[in-house]
C-alpha cells in the first residue's frame, strides 16, 4: 500500500504556558496543505525493514522514524506481522509543516487498513497522541482547533475557498521545536510575560468591523487581559482580511529575532500584496494567502 502523507498549516497559534507534565499548552487551528506530500509504502514481510530517502531526508536513524514507532505501536497492542517500510522525504524537517507527525500517522491508517483492525479515526488518533503532538491531526486530515498539547481537536469551519495559498522556507534555516520553545520560555523568565498575553484585545480592534462585535463570543481557553483579551477561536472568525496583525503565531516572538530571513519572508509576502501572511508552527515555513481575483 502507497500513500502520500501531506502537510499542515497553522492559523494562529498561541502559547498558553508550560504543563505540570512538562509539556505546553496551546491553541492553535491546523488545516491541511498539499504543498509537500512525501511518499509511504508498507506491505507485510517476512522481517520488518524500513528504508528512507529522497530530497529531504536527514540522515536520522530509520529505526527511530515514526513510520517505525507507528508500526511498534500496533505490534505490541495487535500483535501485527513484520512490514517493510518505504519512505521518500519530500518535506522539509525544521520548517513547522509536520511532515514527520503526517507520516506517523498515515503509517498508523495504513497499517489499520493492512491488517483489518477495524480501529475508528478516534481510537487511531488516540495512537497517534503516543508518536507525537501534530500526529493526531492527521489522522482526521482537516480542519481542526487544536488544544492541550494540540491532540484534542474540534471539527471547525474555515473558508479559505476565495484564496490561493504560496508558502516559502528560507534556505538553509530550519527550527526545531525544542529552539523555538526555549526562546518563549527564555522570554517569560525574564519578565516579559507568556505570550498569550500579548494578543490582540477588543480595544485595539474596535472600529474593524466584526470584530467590535465578538466580545461576548466564548469558546477556547483565552487568556484574558483586563477581561476582554478575543478568544482565538473569536478571531478565526473574524473576515480574512481583519486577520493581519491580530491572527497571531507566538513563536515568531522567539524565532525571529534569531531568524531575521524567516521575518523577511513574511514582510516580503506582505509587500507583495498578500492578504495575511505567518509563520507555520515552530518555523521556518511562511505562508500566506492571496485573494484568487488578483
Amino acid at each position: 500500500m502507497t500513500v502520500y502523507p501531506n502537510v499542515k498549516l497553522n492559523l494562529g497559534l498561541r502559547v498558553l504556558g508550560k504543563r505540570p507534565d512538562g509539556f505546553h499548552a496551546l491553541e492553535t487551528l491546523f488545516i491541511p496543505c498539499d504543498a509537500f506530500r512525501d511518499e509511504l509504502s508498507i506491505e507485510p514481510a517476512a522481517d520488518f525493514d524500513i528504508s528512507i530517502g529522497g530530497p529531504a531526508y536527514k540522515g536520522w536513524d530509520p529505526a527511530g522514524d515514526l513510520t517505525a514507532r507507528a508500526w511498534n505501536l500496533l505490534h505490541e497492542e495487535f500483535g501485527i506481522g513484520p512490514v517493510k517500510i518505504r519512505l521518500v522525504k519530500n518535506s522539509p524537517v525544521g520548517a513547522g509543516l509536520g511532515g514527520g507527525s503526517a507520516d506517523g500517522a498515515f503509517a498508523l491508517r495504513a497499517l489499520n487498513d493492512i491488517f483489518g483492525l477495524g480501529l475508528s479515526d478516534e481510537a487511531l488518533a488516540d495512537f497517534a497522541a503516543r508518536l507525537g503532538s501534530d500526529c493526531p491531526f492527521f489522522i482526521y486530515n482537516r480542519p481542526m482547533f487544536a488544544s492541550g498539547r494540540g491532540e484534542v481537536l474540534e471539527e471547525f469551519d474555515v473558508d479559505l475557498s476565495a484564496y490561493r495559498i504560496e508558502l516559502a522556507i528560507p534556505e538553509g534555516v530550519a527550527v526545531s521545536t525544542r529552539e523555538a520553545y526555549a526562546g518563549l520560555d527564555e522570554s517569560s523568565a525574564q519578565g516579559e510575560g507568556v505570550p498569550s498575553e500579548r494578543h490582540a484585545t477588543l480595544g485595539n480592534v474596535r472600529g474593524r468591523g466584526p470584530a467590535a462585535r465578538l466580545g461576548g463570543m466564548s469558546g477556547g481557553a483565552a487568556n484574558r487581559v483586563g477581561g476582554d483579551t478575543l478568544p482565538l477561536r473569536a478571531l478565526l472568525h473574524l473576515p480574512v482580511p481583519e486577520w493581519k496583525g491580530v491572527l497571531t503565531n507566538d513563536f515568531e516572538l522567539s524565532v525571529f529575532p534569531k531568524h531575521p530571513e524567516i521575518a523577511a519572508l513574511k514582510a516580503e509576502f506582505y509587500a507583495k500584496g498578500a492578504t495575511y501572511a505567518a509563520m507555520t508552527g515552530s518555523g521556518s515555513a511562511v505562508f500566506a494567502l492571496f485573494p484568487l481575483n488578483r
